[in-house]
């Protein structure tokens, strides 16, 4: 197994807008991230795993309004139910930040005053549209006509023209750095929105509207009375406040710059721009890596509430159970692209390669150990077929699937970890334990004893995709917990503890129970 990174690693979602209950883009986020932070851990790695809610800005105080309700009282109310997403979801946070908190108030007061020292604030009027919906800023040139022939965003949102007093950032002066910073291998990917944002800053920048006066729920500007911080600025300032800044805590010193911010495609100019320049101007180390993901498109359809096909992640989860649906989304969609999604789909993926293949193969493998070994393991000698097999699934959980999930191409590490488990599947059928019973007991209890040591293998490396489930597999194959994280796979004398201890296999739980879709559905 290659040497691994023992740095420390600190990731972060994008925090969500409570405006809404959460949809299955924001479980789809969450999901991706745990599956990071999960991995790294069994890498070794210490990891600090950030996600939240972003409750400031017009949008959420034009919302409450609209409800005859106080902001805080929204967003009290709201934040909770994506925190509940993320519990429901297995999601291993070790922060879930509100930016409506005191510790963020003065976190982004801070860095705030810390441009401002360097002169990069000034105080002026803004004119120009300006979208609620996205809480951004666009330029005349990037606006889109819509079907009535208004003006609308690139994202397709309505716009303002805004007029009133503003602070503004020198973003202008920042544009030669961002573009050598954009520049450089595997700050931004996928290539897609690397490009796109190096074309942006080419086009040159403009300073930057930094605070508004037309509302007041947010962080208020240090020092000037009447103005609350644009809503970006406060919200890109989350990923220091959970690492105690501007203190000089033992987390900023561990984990600051961060190691990922893994992101939507829709906010990459706010995370590659103007994030970098803010710090720039802090005089703070800056992320080592933005990685802008795909929508999750329903039946090929962006989710909207006007087409009535907005979904519940909880909804489905608890239809399908957390880790099928964990499995489908890490599985079907190429990282860093758009997907689809539906509840056949789901259901097909599910059955095909997490009940026929690997819970059947568990399943298989330890009842007959348990009925033909009366769960008794013991030394044996391995035959050539016996060692390939076991080859290639030390090729898949302890190359192939790292390397991939390194490099964020889920779908492609869990591709090499589903060929091992069907050459597993394959080997069953060409030695046929259950014929060997009868005609060499010694090569029936080797076959079933490799089968053994490679679920052992198996369930260790998809750990990160289906926590709760590989768990269960491991609990059942007597794994100690100390002994589950990828070093482990080194080990070749776990399997001799476990006989010399006297372990017994005892018949198994079934781990995926076959899916089913109502008729109208199916």
């Amino acid at each position: 197994m290659a040497e691994t990174d023992t740095t420390p690693f600190y990731i972060t979602t994008a925090i969500s807008y409570p405006n809404g209950r959460p949809h299955i883009g924001h479980a789809y986020e969450a999901i991706a991230a745990d599956v990071i932070a999960r991995f790294q851990r069994l890498q070794g790695r210490s990891v600090r795993f950030q996600t939240g809610t972003d409750e400031h800005g017009l949008k959420m105080a034009r919302k409450a309004e609209e409800q005859g309700r106080k902001p805080r009282d929204l967003a009290d109310e709201m934040s909770g139910y994506f925190r509940q997403m993320c519990d429901a979801l297995n999601v291993s946070y070790d922060r879930f930040i509100r930016t409506s908190e005191p510790d963020h108030h003065r976190a982004s007061q801070a860095i705030w005053q810390a441009m401002e020292a360097r002169g990069d604030l000034y105080l002026d009027r803004y004119e120009g549209w300006y979208s609620v919906r996205d809480e951004a800023y666009y330029d005349e040139s990037e606006l889109v006509e819509g079907e009535g022939g208004e003006k609308l965003s690139p994202q397709g949102t309505p716009v303002e023209w805004t007029i009133e007093e503003s602070w503004f950032f020198r973003l202008s002066k920042y544009q030669q750095p961002l573009l050598e910073l954009l520049k450089t291998p595997g700050f931004l990917e996928p290539a897609s929105r690397r490009n796109e944002m190096i074309a942006f800053v080419e086009q040159g920048l403009r300073d930057l509207s930094v605070s508004r006066t037309s509302f007041d729920w947010g962080v208020k500007v240090p020092g000037s009375d009447g103005h609350v911080m644009y809503v970006w600025v406060d919200a890109l300032t989350n990923y220091l406040t959970g690492l105690g800044y501007p203190d000089d805590t033992a987390q900023m010193r561990e984990f600051w710059p961060a190691s990922l911010h893994l992101i939507g495609k829709d906010i990459v100019r706010f995370h590659t721009i103007y994030w970098p320049a803010f710090l720039m101007s802090a005089d703070l180390p800056l992320p080592q890596k933005v990685f802008g993901h795909g929508f999750l498109l329903n039946r090929g359809q962006k989710e909207s509430k006007s087409l009535g096909n907005v979904t519940d992640p909880l909804e489905l989860a608890e239809r399908f159970g957390v880790d099928a649906l964990r499995y489908f989304l890490m599985r079907e969609v190429a990282f860093g692209q758009d997907g689809s999604y539906s509840p056949e789909a789901i259901v097909l993926r599910a059955n095909a390669e997490l009940a026929n293949s690997f819970g059947n193969l568990a399943q298989r493998t330890l009842s007959m150990i348990a009925k033909n070994m009366d769960g008794k393991l013991e030394a044996f000698e391995q035959a050539e077929a016996d060692t390939a097999l076991l080859a290639t699934v030390s090729l898949a959980c302890e190359t192939e699937l790292p390397r991939e999930f390194n490099a964020l191409n889920f779908s492609v590490g869990i591709e090499a970890w589903m060929r091992a488990v069907y050459a597993c599947n394959q080997y069953v059928d060409e030695q046929a334990p259950w014929g060997l019973k009868k005609t060499d007991p010694e090569r029936m209890k080797a076959v079933l004893q490799t089968l053994f040591v490679a679920l052992r293998d198996l369930a260790i490396a998809i750990q990160p995709v289906v926590p709760e489930k590989a768990a269960s597999l491991l609990d059942q194959l007597g794994i100690p917990a100390g002994e589950r994280s990828f070093s482990a796979l080194d080990d070749r004398e776990w399997f001799n503890r476990l006989v010399a201890g006297g372990y017994t296999v005892a018949p198994p739980t079934p781990l995926f129970p076959r899916l089913e879709l109502p008729a109208e559905e199916g």
